[in-house]
């Protein structure tokens, strides 16, 4: 079976199983550069690129940085650059697919051992874009000098890059770039920016050229979201592999649904012209409102449903997902109490629609994700998760909101150890132990200590330590708390969750809910 490389697509081409580049994109001109070799930047940002480029929107490589010292740039070179993107999911309730040989890499360059290149780089009039994901460590503020070879750090060597710039075409504001950092932290745009122009102050650069920064660069915010496993089990490759005709070192597998929200103007989206390409992309001044679908739909709900699927037995998303009683509660939740109470100003339609895709994503049977790693932090996740949807229905409604509040309750009981080993607290359910991952674990040993459910209810939601503010204002809340806490106690998680769907009215379907099957 031959490899992946540039001769072998002319054999592919016309192959039902996968979509190949035409030669004309090799073509095109560097336009990106690129700072991360890893699989979620190939499995989104390229993603994107390279459907434009295939669209004949954009039309332009990425040229990709390689920062650190592990792995080589071998697999790249032999494959020129190319590799494959697997993409399973679930859309509108029904299996999707799709398997592309990507393009959009140009050349991978080796900061170590190749720096003049990249500075190189700077002086090419046509590059406009930098993208990074360089991890939530790639962007902190550490001492640093621009003239080493490489400076040490990723803003470092971004502002070496960006001077090299600056002097090749003498401050011209034509030539300043779009900046978009993908690292999962707050306001990541902001936070590189303020760094980048800190070490250029430490590293005694010319005012004009901090000027220039501030004035012709967009460091944009931006929200990223794609489940990328990154390369296939060796089983599963194998398969892919004899269905495709060809061996590649670099494929990659993800999920169907993917986002990628950029804060900027319309200069800023006028430079990202690939984002015409798909929804999935949006450039916007605003994206705040991506971050709270995101925050309380997507993240609110695995964590409010997370001690609730392990006390019920179920190990991971898709599983639980497949049990009528546990769906019907998570698209309750997600349609009933989140939507309705997200904490900004949402179209009712925006937020059921985002649900919906939730939910889709939950039943994606190609993604393992076990509850116990969603736990993890527990009280931190519901604090800042779901604190703020609940205060926010009670707001603005009379009404308790039961799904939030069942949820709670099972976070509760999740929080109870049974078993005490050193400074280590773990839970019992279904007869096996876990161990319980959070801050908080001690308190709640503690708390578990009093003599009644009532008692430790009101002890715990009255802690503004705990929650910023007593929850116990509503005492209908805490009475629910008490109710669906004994339920799970006394019967079960599973039990006490069907009583408590049958007592809200809405008839759960006894069917099961197959798994998703693939055509091959």
């Amino acid at each position: 079976m031959n490899h992946l490389f540039r001769e072998t697509l002319r054999q592919l081409r016309g192959h039902s199983s996968v979509v190949v580049p035409e030669d004309d994109i090799f073509k095109l001109p560097e336009k990106v550069l690129q700072f991360g070799t890893g699989a979620f930047l190939r499995g989104l940002a390229d993603y994107y690129i390279d459907k434009a480029n295939r669209n004949g929107i954009f039309n332009g490589r990425i040229v990709v940085v390689k920062s650190t010292d592990e792995g080589d740039l071998k697999a790249f070179d032999r494959q020129d650059n190319l590799y494959t993107i697997c993409s399973r999911g679930i859309k509108n309730g029904k299996p999707v697919e799709e398997n592309v040989i990507s393009s959009s890499i140009s050349r991978v360059i080796s900061a170590r051992t190749q720096w003049s290149l990249i500075l190189d780089l700077a002086k090419n009039p046509a590059i406009s874009i930098v993208i990074s994901n360089t991890t939530e460590l790639g962007i902190q503020l550490v001492q640093d000098d621009i003239y080493q070879w490489p400076p040490v750090s990723f803003p470092g060597k971004l502002l070496a890059f960006l001077y090299a710039r600056y002097v090749a075409f003498g401050g011209s504001t034509e030539h300043g770039l779009v900046i978009i950092p993908t690292e999962l932290i707050a306001e990541n745009g902001s936070k590189l920016e303020s760094i980048v122009l800190e070490l250029a102050h430490r590293n005694g650069l010319e005012g004009a050229f901090i000027d220039w920064l501030e004035q012709s660069n967009s460091f944009c915010n931006s929200l990223v979201d794609r489940i990328v496993p990154g390369k296939p089990d060796d089983a599963t490759k194998n398969q892919m592999e004899e269905k495709f005709g060809y061996q590649d070192e670099l494929m990659i597998t993800a999920e169907h649904y993917h986002l990628w929200a950029i804060e900027g103007d319309e200069k800023v989206r006028e430079k990202l012209s690939f984002a015409d390409i798909d929804d999935g992309i949006v450039v916007q001044p605003d994206i705040e409102l991506y971050r709270e679908l995101k925050l309380r739909l997507l993240n609110g709900g695995h964590t409010l449903g997370g001690g609730l699927a392990h006390l019920c037995g179920f190990t991971t998303v898709v599983e639980a997902m497949e049990n009528p009683l546990f769906n019907s509660y998570l698209g309750h939740l997600l349609e009933n109490d989140i939507a309705s109470a997200i904490p900004y100003p949402i179209e009712p339609e925006v937020a059921y629609n985002f649900g919906k895709m939730v939910l889709d994503r939950f039943r994606n049977p190609n993604i393992e994700h076990k509850w116990l790693s969603i736990t993890s932090n527990y009280s931190a996740k519901i604090l800042s998760r779901v604190m703020p949807v609940f205060l926010q229905y009670e707001k603005q409604s009379l009404s308790n909101p039961e799904y939030i509040t069942f949820g709670f309750a099972a976070y509760i009981y999740f929080m109870k150890p049974a078993r005490k080993d050193g400074d280590h607290y773990y839970g019992l359910a279904n007869g096996t132990y876990y161990l319980i991952q959070d801050a908080r674990a001690a308190y709640f040993h503690q708390k578990w200590q009093m003599n009644s459910l009532p008692e430790m209810v009101y002890a715990i939601m009255k802690d503004p330590f705990i929650w910023g503010k007593d929850l116990t204002k509503t005492g209908t809340t805490v009475e629910s708390v008490v109710l669906y806490l004994d339920a799970i106690k006394t019967r079960g998680a599973l039990e006490a969750l069907k009583t408590f769907l049958e007592q809200n009215e809405y008839a759960w379907k006894a069917q099961s809910i197959q798994p998703v099957q693939y055509e091959s």
